[in-house]
C-alpha cells in the first residue's frame, strides 16, 4: 500500500444549515488536497454518504493525513453556527490497518436508505450502533469494489448499488447527538496526552468523549 502505514478514520456530523451536497463533498476534496500538499503523498480512499441532515464519512491514508484532517474539523468546529459540518464526531481510528477498503475515494448521496424501526438505535449500545454502522460500510465496500472490477462508475452511483446496505439515516443523527462520542477536540487531547495506554496495531474502537487519558 506505499511507503506508509495505513490508518483509517470513521467520522459523523450533522450539516449545517443551507449547507449543499456540493460544498460539503468540495470542503472534503479541498482538505485532501492540502494534506497531499503539505503532509505527505498517500492518496486518500474512503466513502463520504451524504443524507439530507448529516453525513457519514470513512477515510483511509496515512496517519499524518488522518491527524491533519481530524485538526482541520477541529477548527471548523469553532466557526460555530455558520459551520459547514456541526457536531461532527470521532467515531472509530484504526492504526496499521492491513489493506484499504476503498479503492478510491467516492461521495454518495443517500436518497432513500432502508430506516430501522422506530426506537431501536436508542435500544442498543453505542458499541453495538458503531459496530452496525462498520459492517454497513463493509459491506457497501464489497458492493463497490464489485463494481469497480466491472470498470462501471462508481462515484455517482454507489447508493443505487445496494440502498439496503446503507447505514439508517436515523442512525447517523444518534451518533452525532451522542454525548459519549468524541468530537474532534476530544480526540485530539487524547491522542496528545502523555499517558495515553498503547494501543494495538489493527485494532478498531469506538471513540467515547469520556475516555480517560
Amino acid at each position: 500500500q506505499g511507503r506508509f502505514l495505513l490508518d483509517r478514520l470513521l467520522v459523523v456530523a450533522r450539516l449545517g444549515e443551507g449547507a449543499e451536497a456540493a460544498a460539503v463533498a468540495g470542503y472534503h476534496r479541498g482538505l485532501f488536497e492540502n494534506a497531499l500538499e503539505e503532509h505527505s503523498r498517500e492518496q486518500v480512499s474512503g466513502l463520504l454518504l451524504l443524507y439530507s441532515s448529516g453525513i457519514c464519512h470513512v477515510v483511509e491514508s496515512c496517519s499524518s493525513t488522518i491527524h491533519f484532517i481530524i485538526q482541520e474539523f477541529a477548527s471548523l468546529q469553532k466557526q460555530g453556527h455558520s459551520a459547514l459540518l456541526q457536531e461532527i464526531k470521532v467515531l472509530v481510528v484504526a492504526h496499521n490497518i492491513p489493506t484499504r477498503l476503498f479503492p478510491d475515494w467516492y461521495v454518495a448521496t443517500a436518497t432513500s436508505p432502508v430506516t430501522h424501526p422506530q426506537g431501536s438505535t436508542q435500544s442498543q449500545s453505542l458499541a453495538e450502533v458503531v459496530a452496525e454502522c462498520l459492517t454497513f460500510l463493509l459491506q457497501l465496500a464489497a458492493c463497490i469494489q464489485s463494481v469497480e472490477d466491472d470498470d462501471e462508475d462508481t462515484n455517482e452511483t454507489a447508493h443505487t448499488l445496494a440502498p439496503e446496505l446503507l447505514i439508517p439515516a436515523e442512525t447517523i443523527n444518534y451518533l452525532y447527538n451522542a454525548e459519549e462520542c468524541a468530537s474532534p477536540e476530544d480526540f485530539l487531547r487524547i491522542y496528545s496526552s502523555p499517558s495515553q495506554p498503547a494501543l494495538d496495531s489493527e485494532t478498531v474502537w469506538p471513540v467515547p468523549s469520556h475516555f480517560s487519558a
